[in-house]
Order: structure tokens, then C-alpha cells, then sequence
């Protein structure tokens, strides 16, 4: 009996306590596909923008959080910061503001002028831009863009393209905007362009950043007029920045024997890296032509006139024909 109990035992197979199913590496192949083909697909099609967002609304509390102990040591830092530097660079300050307010006199004067004499001559008298204050959070986690992420968002009414500048001159262009977080492009990025000019010359171009924190104005022939230490400027073409914000100086330019164009390296003023306020200007509003239509009374004067004119200018010609004429019968008359 107990050797039948043990053949019964054998025959029995043992039981399996882990049930293995697909190897991790194709596990790992699957999802790989798979995230490839949704970035793909958002990227192609963008239908995931509204998730997005509602994934960094939800998050940001967290990246308060995570944020708050370096927030934390900036402001001790700050706290406990030199005495004796910030005296003298209070006085400094004190000195400056000295100065500009002198410099401001004069210039409210001229600007008075200039919109005086701008309403003689029926001219658009230029519309200061307003701007919103805001802070650089954290610059961006692509290594192959040049982007910085601001504390300010669609609930301070920011929005896509506004231009981005600081004490210096232009930083760049706000690109994506979120709830409470706005991410801005720097000029120095090789898919953002500027609309400048030359303020020694007005010569209007296109900046082109380069990737390397310079900016690179193509398509310019070697004559051109344009000397190493030359200040530009936005030209204010675009509708964008406005004219006459400070962009970069230029510090190097190359002329190529076989190519027709220079080579015009330029370096931006405004450095992100020393500060993180900036202002964020607001777009223009297209402002409609406010004219009223014509009224029919004046419709048939205009008519009346151009009938008038139109008879008047037929009489001068049948006048002129006959005049012609009774010439060329004068000379076929004349003896010969």
C-alpha cells in the first residue's frame, strides 16, 4: 500500500508558484512602440494639448512643493547677503535715478512735441504697450532649445506670442502658455527670428538665433553697411515687438571671397542668466477703420464731379484734335 501511495506521489506533477508571462525585454519593446507612436501622432495631430495642460494644472502644486526648499535658501541667501554691498549699490541706484529723472525732463518735452506735431500732420501717435511682471521659475528641460518657464500664466492673461523683455533689452517670445506657467523662447534659439534695423543707419534684416547665444542676420551682401559694434534694434515691422527695444550688439563679421554674402555675428544684451524678472509685453489690438460710408448726397456729388471732369477733359481733347488739324492743313497748304 505505501508503495502505491508513493507511485501516486511520483506521478503527480509540481505545482508551478510563479506563472511567467512575456520576456520584460518585449514587454519593454511594446511600450517603447507605443509612446513613440502617441508622441508621434500628438505631434502630427496635437490632440493632446487640453490633457497636457490638465495634467500641469494638477501638477503644480507638486512643483510648488518641490520648488519650496530652494525658494527657501534663496530667500536666506538674499537675507543674509552682504550689508556693505547693498549701501553702495543703494547710493548707486539713488545716483542713477538722479539722473535719469533729469534726462526724463527733457524727454517728457519732446515727447510732447512729438505728439504735437504728429497731430499737425494727422500722424498715429505710437501706442505704449502695457506689460505684466513676471519671474523666471526654471529654464527648460530640453538641451537642444533655449527656453526659460515664467511664473505667469492664462489666469494673468498671457498669452501665445507676446514679446518678453527685461531692463536690458528683448529676451525672446512667449511660445506655449499654461495655466499658471508661460513658457518663453530666447531669442538665441534656432527656431525664433527678430525683425531688427540697424540704429546707426535704420538698415532693416532678420535675426536669426543660433543656438550658441549669438543671433546670425543672413542674406546681407558683403558691401553692407554695417560695423562691429553696432547696436540693433527691433524694427517693429511684425507687429510684435515694439520699435526700438534693444536686441544685440555686433561683434563679428566675416566676408567669404566666394560667397556674395557676409557672415554677420551678433551677441545678445539681455542675459537671463543675471537677473530673473522680466515684463511681458501685451500683443497689439488690430484696431478697425472707424470710417463712416459715404452718405448718397455726397456719392452724387462725386459723380457729378467726375462727369464734369470727364466733359470737360473730352472738350480740351476735341480742342487739341482741332488745333492739330487745322496745322497739319496750314503745312500741306504751304507752297513748296
Amino acid at each position: 500500500m505505501l508503495k502505491g501511495v508513493h507511485q501516486k506521489l511520483e506521478a503527480q506533477q509540481t505545482p508551478a508558484f510563479f506563472v511567467r508571462g512575456h520576456s520584460p525585454f518585449s514587454r519593454m519593446v511594446f511600450f517603447c512602440a507605443l509612446s513613440v507612436g502617441i508622441m508621434a501622432v500628438d505631434a502630427r495631430f496635437n490632440y493632446l494639448s487640453q490633457v497636457r495642460q490638465a495634467f500641469i494644472a494638477a501638477l503644480h502644486p507638486l512643483e510648488v512643493v518641490a520648488n519650496a526648499p530652494s525658494e527657501w535658501y534663496r530667500d536666506v541667501q538674499k537675507y543674509f547677503s552682504a550689508h556693505n554691498a547693498l549701501v553702495q549699490e543703494n547710493y548707486a541706484l539713488k545716483q542713477q535715478a538722479f539722473e535719469h529723472q533729469i534726462k526724463l525732463q527733457r524727454l517728457s518735452t519732446i515727447q510732447a512735441e512729438n505728439d504735437h506735431l504728429r497731430s499737425l500732420l494727422n500722424g498715429n501717435i505710437p501706442i505704449q504697450p502695457k506689460a505684466v511682471l513676471g519671474e523666471i521659475s526654471h529654464m527648460g528641460r530640453d538641451p537642444f532649445t533655449h527656453t526659460v518657464v515664467v511664473n505667469r500664466g492664462s489666469q494673468q492673461n498671457i498669452k501665445a506670442g507676446q514679446a518678453v523683455v527685461d531692463s536690458k533689452g528683448v529676451i525672446g517670445q512667449v511660445t506655449r502658455v499654461y495655466p499658471f506657467t508661460s513658457e518663453v523662447t530666447l531669442i538665441t534659439d534656432k527656431e525664433l527670428s527678430i525683425p531688427i534695423q540697424i540704429e546707426r543707419n535704420q538698415l532693416r534684416a532678420i535675426a536669426f538665433g543660433e543656438g550658441n547665444n549669438t543671433l546670425d542676420i543672413p542674406y546681407l551682401p558683403t558691401n553692407v553697411d554695417i560695423k562691429v559694434g553696432d547696436k540693433l534694434v527691433t524694427s517693429g515691422i511684425d507687429g510684435v515687438y515694439p520699435s526700438g527695444l534693444a536686441v544685440a550688439t555686433v561683434t563679428k563679421i566675416q566676408q567669404n571671397p566666394e560667397s556674395p554674402f557676409a557672415k554677420i555675428v551678433s551677441t545678445p544684451v539681455a542675459d537671463v542668466s543675471n537677473h530673473l524678472q522680466l515684463l511681458l509685453l501685451e500683443l497689439p489690438e488690430a484696431k478697425e477703420n472707424n470710417l463712416a460710408p459715404p452718405s448718397p448726397a455726397e456719392v452724387v456729388d462725386h459723380k457729378k464731379e467726375g462727369e464734369t471732369k470727364k466733359n470737360s477733359d473730352l472738350r480740351k481733347n476735341s480742342s487739341t484734335e482741332k488745333k492739330i488739324n487745322h496745322k497739319n492743313k496750314a503745312k500741306t497748304n504751304a507752297p513748296h
